[in-house]
C-alpha cells in the first residue's frame, strides 16, 4: 500500500521539501501504526525545514511534531484497530518520522487516546501549541495564580501558544493583557478575550535595573530573551512566569532580586517529554475546562500537504497567525 508524505531531504547545504509516495515498509519502528487525519504547523516545524536546522539531524525526515488519526494496526495491548488517538512531542518529526504523512508508526508510549469531547480536528487545533498553553496555565494555577490574583500577561499573543493562552485564561475568568507587535491584530486578540493590549516593545528590557514596578500577577511567555528579562523584573510579589519559547532569543540576563525580594517563580514548560500522567491530565483539561470552542474557530486555518512548503517558511518568519492545521488525508 502506498501513501503520500512530505519529506525533507538534504542536498549539500540545501534542505528540499518534497511530496513523495511511500509505503508502510518505509516507516520507522513502533508498536502503533496510525492512519493520520490531521497534523498542525508549529514554530519547531518551521525550524526543521530550514537549511541550517539544528532540529533535524537525520535525513530523509518526515516533519510534523503533531498528529491525530485512527489506529490501523497495533501490537500493543493498550491500543486497538479503530481507536482514535493523538501524538504530540517526544521525537516525532525531529528524529522519528512525523505527522505530515498519511500514515505514521510510533512507540505505544507516545500515543494518547483522544479525550471524549474532542474530534481529531479539534485535537490539532490545539496540538503542541495548545498543549503548551494549557500546561502553562495548569502550572500557574498550581502556584496559586487565580483570577483574583490580578492581570496575567501573555507575550507573543498572536502566535500559536499565545493565542491559545489568551483564550484559555479568558475563558477561566482571568483578566488578560496581550503583548504583540502586530497592531493589525488587536481586534483578533480582543475576540479571543484579551482586555488590555500592549506593544511588544513595552515588555523588552532596555537597561540594567534589577526591578521595575509590579504590573502583573503572572505571565505566559513563549518569547524568552529580553522579554523574559523584563517580565521577571515586573511580576507582582509571589507571582509566576511560565516560559516555553525562544523566539526572542535564548540568552536571559537577570539578577537574584526578583526571586529573593519578590518571591517570584520561574516555571519551565516542557511539552516534548512531559510525563504521560501529566500529559493525559492536560489533554483531559483541554477537552473540558480549558476547551475554547469559539476561540478555536477564530484561530484555525486549514491547509493541505501541497501547501506546506510555503507555510513552513512563513512560520519561521513570524507571518502566521493563530493555528495552522494540516488536513492530511
Amino acid at each position: 500500500m502506498s501513501f503520500q508524505a512530505i519529506v525533507l531531504e538534504k542536498n549539500n547545504d540545501q534542505v528540499d521539501i518534497t511530496k513523495k509516495e511511500l509505503s508502510l515498509d518505509d516507516l520507522l519502528e513502533g508498536e502503533v501504526t496510525i492512519r493520520v487525519a490531521y497534523s498542525s504547523v508549529n514554530y519547531k516545524d518551521g525550524l526543521a525545514a530550514q537549511n541550517k536546522s539544528s532540529i533535524v539531524t537525520n535525513y530523509p525526515m518526515i516533519p510534523g511534531i503533531d498528529l491525530s488519526g485512527t489506529v490501523s494496526h497495533s501490537s500493543s495491548p493498550d491500543f486497538q484497530e479503530g481507536d482514535e488517538v493523538l501524538v504530540t512531542g517526544y521525537k516525532l518529526g525531529v528524529s522519528h518520522f512525523g505527522g505530515y504523512s498519511e500514515y505514521a508508526r510510533v512507540p505505544a508510549e507516545w500515543v494518547v487516546p483522544l479525550p471524549e469531547g474532542l474530534t481529531l480536528k479539534d485535537a490539532m487545533l490545539y496540538g503542541t501549541a495548545g498543549f503548551t498553553a494549557a500546561l502553562s496555565v495548569h502550572r500557574l494555577q498550581e502556584h496559586g495564580i487565580t483570577p483574583e490574583s490580578g492581570s496575567v500577561i501573555v507575550t507573543g499573543a498572536t502566535g500559536g501558544v499565545g493565542s491559545q493562552a489568551v483564550a484559555m485564561l479568558s475563558n477561566l475568568g482571568y483578566r488578560v493583557t496581550a503583548s504583540t507587535g502586530k497592531e493589525s491584530e488587536h481586534r483578533y486578540l480582543k475576540e479571543l478575550g484579551a482586555i488590555d493590549i500592549i506593544d511588544r516593545d513595552e515588555v523588552v528590557k532596555k537597561d540594567n535595573r534589577p526591578l521595575y514596578s509590579q504590573r502583573w500577577a503572572a505571565a505566559v511567555d513563549p518569547v524568552g530573551g529580553k522579554t523574559l528579562e523584563f517580565l521577571l523584573s515586573s511580576i507582582q510579589y509571589g507571582g509566576s512566569v511560565a516560559v516555553s519559547g525562544l523566539t526572542g532569543g535564548t540568552d536571559v540576563h537577570t539578577t537574584v532580586h526578583p526571586f529573593i525580594l519578590r518571591g517570584i517563580n520561574l516555571l519551565g514548560i516542557d511539552s516534548v517529554f512531559c510525563p504521560a500522567p501529566v500529559r493525559n491530565t492536560i489533554w483531559e483539561r483541554i477537552a473540558t475546562d480549558l476547551k475554547t470552542e469559539h476561540a478555536a474557530d477564530k484561530m484555525g486555518q486549514e491547509v493541505t500537504l501541497d501547501e506546506l512548503p510555503d507555510i513552513l517558511r512563513a512560520t519561521v518568519e513570524g507571518n502566521n497567525k493563530g493555528r495552522v492545521i494540516v488536513k492530511v488525508q
